[in-house]
């Protein structure tokens, strides 16, 4: 029996973006790729009951926004089998036959409404610029002119100021499109009304005033070309769904009163009556995924699709594990699936739901789901042979109770070719506002099969358990989640009497990496740390991360009239403190935490002759040890497993 290794991110494959249609389920295999270096998405169909696998769509690398026509005589997705790599929609007919390109846009399309023979979609051009002869003949680079708040995003880079922004109508069997709506400024067309004369479109509020976060819906009159809100208040609105009949509209409200960390509800909007209700209102939890693992690629999470013209489908985040619940529009809810599993997609049909599915020792599979008869039948297994040749760690859940009586959730990753005195790492998530759960997590399962006990702890601050929960630490950073994170690892530290105390590590990425850094200034028990995507500086952290000044205020409750208290709040204050080795990570291309946070707190580190190295992973951003270069994915694990091991 073999143990997994970093090298085994190569031989196992996720699935996502289940349709089901009858005896069929089409769905999205993503496996990476080490020759090239790349993530291969293909498009499959199962037949349910044969188990049959047939490769279906167009030969392209990427498949998205997998959808059924309304008549359900064919399937539609985005796909980049195109000449510029770009996506465009493209339709298959269920009876076999080629994929179909519809759109031919030069910048690609993002999304798409399908009505009887008309598709809708989104696209962007850029406009157009005066002549520059001189700066045209010579090709010489042009300067970039920023005016806006939001003007960079991680991922992205620098925003585009010179596009405009297109809604267009396609009747199938005609070649030219037409252009519904034009703007400046970025926007998405959700609903668009029976007889085609309102849509239903969703902006940003900082489209209007740059410091206002969120999201609002407005009406738009194809007859007038005039837009009104739909809603007159500061709530913000995102589109979900309509009913059958379309005379329903299901959308999620955040009222943000916890600012960032404002759990949604959901409500049923009546087009008739204009009647808006909070189906979710009196329920404590979370709506939609908040999990993090390290696995997944190329999942579209739970639809929440109408049953009928009344009912619907919803999922929520719950002690970590995603829930299904059906509700109507009377606000009668109930939950229908509740088990120990991380849902990443799902697809609603005849009483049934097609579901992509990871647990703690599961990649990744599909199921369906009889809502009648609650069964759960597993349908389909990606990693079967690789499972079979191959050991996994055995994960233990707890709960323990923290210095003030509340509960905390944690799972233990045991150490594979178990020892006496087997070290430990406790790693902490980003977020803060998500949470572990019941996910596989590729490297968590790596660093056990390397002989590590993992320590995965939801502290307060994560999502998952409730509003108090999750908003206990705004304004109140490295207080109370770090005591729960000290406190867990004392409990487990004293359940788990195997692991040597002279030799427990620490790690953690994103707020995990803020942490890491905290933990390193205010204690010297860790034998070594990784701090990874890290923060380090909140003053600079305001100026610099793409989301930094919105993120500032509303998480710590503080903005630049209140440096001393944001250098408080700061670990690089407090890195003349630090004697534990320290290791960090980041990408290059990282605005989420600019690489600037790493480089301050390593510079302080060596200036104080602590033992410390900093590692810049070329053409990544904040997503590395999830979507980022597969290589880059394998060196940063090797990275974390050498320090450990030298330390």
């Amino acid at each position: 029996m073999n143990f997994i290794k970093n090298e085994s991110l190569f031989d196992l494959n996720n699935v996502g973006n289940p349709v089901l249609l009858d005896k069929y389920i089409f769905y999205t295999q993503t496996t990476t790729k080490e020759a090239t270096n790349t993530y291969e998405t293909k498009l499959f169909r199962i037949d349910i009951n044969t188990k049959a696998i047939t490769e279906w769509g167009n030969g392209g690398s990427v498949y998205t926004n997998l959808e059924l026509s309304p008549n359900k005589d064919k399937i539609l997705f985005l796909s980049n089998n195109t000449k510029d790599k770009k996506n465009q929609l493209f339709s298959m007919s269920l009876s076999g036959g080629m994929a179909k390109q519809l759109t031919f846009e030069k910048e690609g399309i993002s999304n798409y409404i399908f009505k009887e023979d008309k598709v809708y979609y989104h696209t962007s051009s850029k406009q157009e610029e005066k002549e520059n002869k001189s700066e045209d003949k010579n090709n010489f680079p042009k300067e970039n002119v920023i005016d806006k708040v939001m003007y960079k995003a991680d991922g992205v880079g620098l925003l585009a100021s010179n596009l405009k922004y297109q809604f267009k109508k396609l009747e199938l069997g005609k070649s030219e499109d037409e252009v519904l709506i034009e703007k400046n400024e970025n926007f998405t067309i959700n609903y668009i009304s029976k007889c085609d004369t309102f849509a239903l479109m969703s902006m940003s509020k900082n489209i209007f005033d740059e410091w206002q976060y969120g999201n609002l819906i407005l009406k738009y009159d194809f007859n007038t070309k005039k837009e009104s809100k739909l809603f007159d208040t500061e709530d913000n609105f995102y589109f979900v769904n309509t009913n059958p009949k379309e005379n329903k509209i299901l959308f999620i409200l955040n009222d943000f009163s916890y600012k960032f960390v404002t759990q949604n509800n959901l409500v049923v909007y009546d087009l008739e009556t204009k009647k808006l209700t909070n189906i979710t209102e009196k329920l404590d939890i979370e709506i939609g995924d908040l999990i993090v693992a390290d696995f997944q690629q190329s999942i579209s999470g739970v639809n929440f699709e109408w049953l009928n013209d009344d009912e619907f489908i919803f999922s929520s985040t719950e002690k970590g594990k995603i829930l299904l619940y059906t509700a109507n529009v009377n606000g009668q809810i109930k939950n229908i699936l509740n088990k120990e599993i991380h849902i990443t997609g799902s697809s609603f049909c005849d009483n049934k739901i097609a579901i992509t599915y990871s647990t703690l020792n599961y990649p990744s599979g599909l199921a369906l789901f009889d809502i009648a008869r609650e069964e759960f039948t597993d349908i389909y297994n990606p990693n079967e042979k690789f499972l079979k040749g191959t050991k996994l760690a055995k994960i233990d859940r707890f709960w323990f109770k923290a210095h003030d009586d509340l509960y905390i959730q944690g799972w233990y990753v045991n150490p594979l070719a178990v020892k006496e005195n087997n070290p430990a790492i406790l790693y902490v998530h980003g977020g803060p506002q998500v949470c572990y759960g019941e996910s596989f997590f590729h490297e968590m399962q790596v660093l056990a099969s390397k002989g590590y006990g993992v320590i995965m702890l939801n502290p307060r601050g994560g999502g998952s358990y409730g509003q108090k929960f999750v908003s206990a630490i705004l304004g109140d950073y490295g207080n109370n989640d770090f005591k729960d994170l000290m406190t867990g690892l004392e409990y487990v530290l004293e359940k788990y009497s195997s692991i040597d105390r002279s030799r427990v590590y620490l790690a953690g990425g994103s707020y995990g990496g803020f942490m890491t850094n905290w933990i390193v200034g205010h204690s010297n028990i860790f034998k070594a740390a990784v701090a990874q995507r890290s923060i380090s500086n909140w003053i600079s952290f305001y100026g610099t991360s793409d989301i930094g000044a919105f993120f500032v205020e509303y998480q710590l409750e503080r903005n630049l009239n209140n440096m001393e208290k944001l250098w408080a709040m700061s670990p690089l204050a407090y890195a003349k403190n630090v004697k534990t080795p320290l290791l960090l990570l980041h990408g290059d291309d990282d605005l989420r935490c600019p690489k600037e946070q790493a480089e301050q707190m390593y510079i302080a580190l060596k200036r104080n002759n602590i033992k410390t190295k900093l590692i810049i992973f070329p053409q990544s951003s904040h997503g590395l040890s999830r979507e980022g270069l597969p290589n880059l994915r394998i060196a940063r694990l090797k990275a974390i497993q050498d320090w450990f091991e030298e330390n």
